[in-house]
């Protein structure tokens, strides 16, 4: 090359942009126009900007056409620039919107002094979901990696392959990209199936902290513990074994279909169809084999599950199951560990699946080599359906079936055994009861202290009468459902009726941010009522009401009143100020303007700075957090203020009780929550639908008292009593049931998260009852496992059942809407004194409709006052056995015959005529006067929206005899020979009577003081006929009640006979009669 070559100043087809470019090509047409991009020519026109000291940096050429370097666009960059921020800036605020949840729960678990438990749970559901996506990530890798090395072809994915003398060249997956493929589908595989642990968190802690129980189960003798906590978790590991060994056959078979190790092709000349390598074939056969072991493991770990199958009559392993289920399945998983090992040797020695045989040469010697394979499942299938389906059939059949009685007695002994240890059965007391069904006079003399206590509220009704009457302002509110507890007045232990006044922010009528969050904060005071007495108009009398609080309780407890945390709160509120601020929560109505206050105590996470008010404002989506001067440096922002809800965030493993109630306790308002260990796998024991066991018609009806909820169970314990302070929302969990292996396995998993019996001080110990839900499943299975004897338990024939509440309405019945459990204070068999106990009775099992009754149920509700020392009694279940003759009636019978009294429809229909309705309360069932006595208090409450029900009358029965009056001390004696011998709750407090019951009916009939609102004042009645309500009527009133019972009863005679023109004048007569009687009664 020359110089001027190099350099082509003299050669005009020279292009500096392509050298290599021909200079002369005698194919270019002259006339076509050339494309310049981006020229310049040097020369005297060109880079004037660049001054003669540019021009002498290089040659100069003139009239040389040059490309020019465009500058850098700094604009581009920027961009991109900006983009990454924007991008970066978008994913941070992402993440701080997303993980606002978990800080602001981590700042209000701390706050409570319980962030490990979010920590704990953390911890390990993203360490099981990491090892676990790991193992399987790994695990598919590896199987994929075994396959991609084992590939026929290079490694560079082309093969060589001869087909009817043509070589034909194959290019499929590089090796190095099969891997990358490889990593990225069992790192995602691993991630959705790491997942699966998330659920099943309790079940790995529990097994890694599995305590003892002391008892084996009856079959294996293996300690109920490895039930309980060991067999989950093993169950749980072996099934995820046998997914990862899935995921490694799954990855093996694809991958070595795709590295061309399995061809499945259409034939070419009568050869080919499928082939496998050697290689290929082994690497399948090994994991194939493992799966199988894996599935044989499952089939032997279910053994120890058929102790906990459901079965028709019970639960456990029946007579069959131990003598033809379990040793056949046994037999399944060694025959399934066999079959494997026969299909994965058959797999890596079989040469039925490669070469390249004609099809008809490779279909005879295939059909000779799947022989192995086709025989040894059919052998599995058919030997796995005579043993597990034909030989139990038969065996139940022609063996159990005819002599069931018999065989099957061991087997439901067991079930007995378990079922009464397992819910906590075994303080269960039994007594036979004579009851007696005729009263006689002086019978109740005996018993005076559970007649003074016998409870005339009832906390279902009473709830309109408290917020009428105790409300104070449209903005508070009682619970629904009020609560039944006992307190020492003036050192007597009084059954009590008692709520605490809520905050109700649906009843204000100026709603706004500020309000709602910031002002009207807490509730005020708690009201409490005799369980027993009435005032002389019907309404409760309290000992603790008023605002501000004013009573007993304010007197001997000096408590704080006001209610920040309850079941009724569900907006926050943000509280707190510096000292010094002027205070603008509203306290409680008083003057014109109310007081306020501030609070003092620490009951929520601080928003005094602004990444606490940003994090709090994005949870609950309000900029009012971020720009209201109400949040101040000193602030706190109280939420989650339902106790339950506390409890159940702090303890999520627990079980909680469907009823929060509230107990004034060492200066404060506390809530008091029950907490169950519940387990569906203790050996033999019944499982137990827990949500239907539960309902009744509290739970119906309520919107505040639940029921526990859908799970099963077949183990529960009491083993938690936890507390909300109602003032700062503190929780504290102590341990009930020291003695339950399941609390000392979590009180392991988190260490010192609880507190022990010995802190519970005596006056929170008065208050600690015995918990519904609980009684409700015991009772539910002591209908049937009241029973001993396995015989009898196989007959079935005392069998009971809970009573439907007859106090509901037809559709409720119809629905078997059952009876709640009450609180009193009774004495029962074995008690040497009247004992705070829940109650219920049973009926029949079956659907006869003669309900009477058949046992009597309590439990000692009192744990004493003794700091942490439950009461030796608490717990003892007592079961009172009437004789099965017995004619005692049950619930719904004694219901029946209080509307079948004429006098008593009498009564009623004349209460409920006008504008005022009747509301029966509870039916209580008490063992009194040697037999069963039935009490109803009957409310009256007129039709308009302010309505509230005032207690009026009273119904008693005993036996067929039926009282009623307007108090139940008269309506006792009217059953019991016209003197019961014993003063009711009311004796003192009846309309216009304040006599004792041993003075004379002349001196108490002076007293008529007071009450307007009744159409009399009564004294004691001294005879067993006198009048319902014992005041003396005007002869006009009392001839008209006459004509209206004989109306009725001409009515009633017509329609038997038929004559229906006669029975609608006697109606017409009746309603005369009765408009009269109203008229005359006002």
């Amino acid at each position: 090359m020359s110089f001027f070559d190099m350099f082509g100043m003299f050669d005009p087809d020279y292009d500096p942009r392509n050298p290599k470019r021909n200079r002369k090509n005698p194919n270019t047409n002259p006339d076509d126009d050339p494309i310049v991009v981006d020229i310049e020519t040097d020369g005297d026109d060109a880079g004037a900007g660049n001054g003669a000291a540019g021009r002498q940096g290089r040659p100069q050429m003139p009239n040389m056409p040059r490309i020019t370097r465009k500058p850098a666009q700094s604009s581009g960059r920027g961009t991109k620039i900006l983009i990454g921020v924007v991008l970066a800036l978008a994913i941070i605020v992402g993440l701080f919107f997303g993980l606002s949840q978990f800080i602001t729960d981590l700042m209000w678990y701390g706050q409570l002094g319980f962030q490990s438990v979010v920590w704990t749970q953390v911890g390990v559901k993203v360490g099981l979901w990491a090892a676990y996506a790991l193992v399987t990530a790994i695990v598919g890798f590896l199987a994929a990696w075994l396959a991609i090395r084992a590939r026929p072809a290079a490694a560079d994915g082309s093969g060589v392959r001869v087909n009817n003398n043509v070589v034909e060249v194959t290019k499929s997956f590089s090796s190095k990209h099969a891997r990358r493929v490889a990593v990225v589908v069992s790192a995602v595989v691993g991630v959705v199936f790491g997942a699966r642990f998330n659920i099943d968190w309790t079940q790995v802690l529990l097994m890694f902290n599995a305590q003892p129980f002391g008892t084996k189960d009856p079959q294996f003798g293996i300690d109920n513990g490895f039930y309980v906590f060991i067999l989950p978790g093993l169950k749980l590991m072996v099934s995820a074994l046998s997914t990862l060994l899935l995921v490694g056959l799954v990855f093996s078979v694809a991958t070595h279909l795709m590295m061309g190790a399995i061809r499945i092709t259409m034939p070419d000349n009568g050869r080919g169809l499928f082939y496998i390598t050697k290689r290929a074939r082994r690497q399948i056969a090994i994991w194939l084999m493992l799966n199988m072991f894996a599935w044989a493991a499952q089939i032997a770990l279910g053994v120890f599950s058929s102790l906990t199958a459901e079965g028709t009559r019970i639960t456990g392993a029946t007579y069959t199951t131990v003598n033809a289920t379990i040793p056949v399945t046994f037999i399944m998983a060694v025959l399934v560990a066999v079959l494997g090992v026969v299909l994965g040797v058959w797999l890596m020695r079989s040469h039925a699946l490669e070469g390249n045989a004609p099809i008809g040469v490779r279909a005879s010697a295939a059909l000779k080599a799947w022989r192995t394979p086709v025989i040894a499942i059919a052998i599995t299938v058919v030997v796995s359906m005579v043993l597990t389906i034909v030989w139990p059939a038969l065996l139940q059949r022609f063996r159990v079936n005819p002599n069931a009685q018999e065989m099957e007695s061991t087997y439901i002994q067991r079930n007995i055994d378990a079922t009464r240890a397992a819910y906590g059965l075994g303080k269960l007391k039994t007594e036979q009861y004579q009851a007696t069904t005729t009263g006689k006079q002086g019978a109740l003399r005996s018993e005076s202290e559970s007649t003074a206590q016998i409870r005339l509220l009832d906390p279902q009704v009473v709830s309109p009468t408290f917020k009428q009457l105790q409300q104070s302002k449209q903005y508070y509110t009682f619970a629904d459902s009020l609560t039944v507890d006992k307190y020492n007045i003036d050192g007597t232990s009084q059954d009590t009726v008692i709520a605490a006044r809520e905050l109700n922010l649906d009843g204000n009528d100026n709603r706004n941010w500020v309000n709602d969050h910031t002002v009207y904060t807490h509730g005020y005071g708690v009201v409490a009522a005799y369980g027993s007495q009435v005032t002389s108009d019907g309404q409760p009398r309290f000992f603790e009401s008023g605002i501000p609080t004013q009573g007993k309780l304010t007197e001997s407890e000096h408590y704080e009143p006001r209610i920040y945390f309850s079941p009724n709160m569900s907006e926050y509120s943000i509280v707190g100020a510096p000292k010094g601020t002027t205070s603008w929560e509203f306290d409680y109505p008083t003057g014109s303007q109310g007081a306020t206050n501030t609070f003092k105590g620490s009951g929520g996470p601080s928003v005094g700075n602004l990444f606490s008010r940003l994090l709090y404002a994005i949870r609950f989506g309000s900029d009012q957090i971020l720009f209201s001067d109400r949040v101040t440096s000193e602030s706190q922002i109280l939420y989650d203020r339902s106790p339950r809800e506390r409890v159940a965030k702090v303890a999520p493993y627990l079980t909680l009780d469907g009823r929060v109630y509230p107990a004034v306790v060492d200066g404060r308002v506390k809530w008091i929550v029950d907490g169950y260990t519940t387990s569906d796998a203790y050996p033999y024991s019944q499982m137990t639908e827990l949500g239907s066991a539960t309902q009744d018609s509290t739970t119906v009806s309520s919107s505040t008292v639940k029921g526990l909820g859908t799970q099963k169970a077949n183990y529960i314990r009491n083993s938690v009593k936890a507390t909300v302070d109602a003032y700062d929302g503190s929780v504290d969990l102590y341990v009930w049931d020291q003695s339950d292996p399941v609390i000392k396995a979590w009180e392991k998993i988190f260490p010192g998260q609880y507190h022990q019996l010995s802190d519970i001080s005596g006056d929170l110990m008065s208050h600690m009852r015995y918990p519904e839900s609980l009684f409700k499943v015991q009772r539910e299975l002591l209908a049937k496992y009241h029973v001993t004897s396995a015989s009898q338990y196989y007959s079935g024939e005392d069998f009971w059942q809970t009573p439907v509440d007859p106090t509901e309405s037809k559709q409720a019945q119809s629905e078997d809407i059952l009876q709640p459990p009450y609180y009193l204070t009774l004495q029962t068999g074995g008690t040497k004194e009247p004992v705070f106990s829940l109650t219920s009775s049973y009926i029949p099992a079956g659907t006869s409709t003669r309900e009477i009754l058949t046992g009597f149920l309590s439990v000692d509700s009192d744990a004493g006052s003794t700091a942490g020392k439950i009461g030796p009694n608490y717990g003892t279940i007592r079961l009172q056995e009437l004789p099965k003759d017995s004619n005692v009636p049950g619930p719904g019978q004694a219901q029946n015959n209080f509307n079948a009294d004429a006098d008593v429809s009498k009564e009623l229909n004349l209460l409920q005529s006008g504008s005022t309705n009747v509301v029966r309360g509870n039916l209580l069932t008490l063992p009194l006067g040697g037999g069963l006595v039935y009490v109803q208090p009957v409310y009256v409450k007129s039709s308009g929206a302010t309505s509230f029900p005032l207690l009026k009358k009273v119904l008693v029965a005993f036996g067929d005899q039926v009282g009623f009056a307007d108090t139940l001390d008269e309506a006792l004696d009217q059953v019991f020979g016209g003197d019961s011998g014993a003063n009711a709750g009311d004796a003192d407090h009846a309309s216009g009577n304040t006599q004792a019951k041993d003075e004379s009916s002349d001196d108490s009939s002076t007293d008529t003081s007071g009450d307007k609102s009744q159409s009399g004042t009564s004294g004691k009645s001294n005879s067993k006929d006198s009048t319902a309500s014992g005041a003396q009527r005007s002869p006009e009133l009392q001839q008209a009640l006459d004509d209206a019972s004989k109306a009725m009863q001409d009515g009633q005679s017509a329609m038997k006979n038929g004559d229906w023109s006669a029975y609608g004048e006697a109606q017409k007569k009746l309603q005369e009669a009765l408009n009269k009687a109203v008229e005359l009664s006002k």
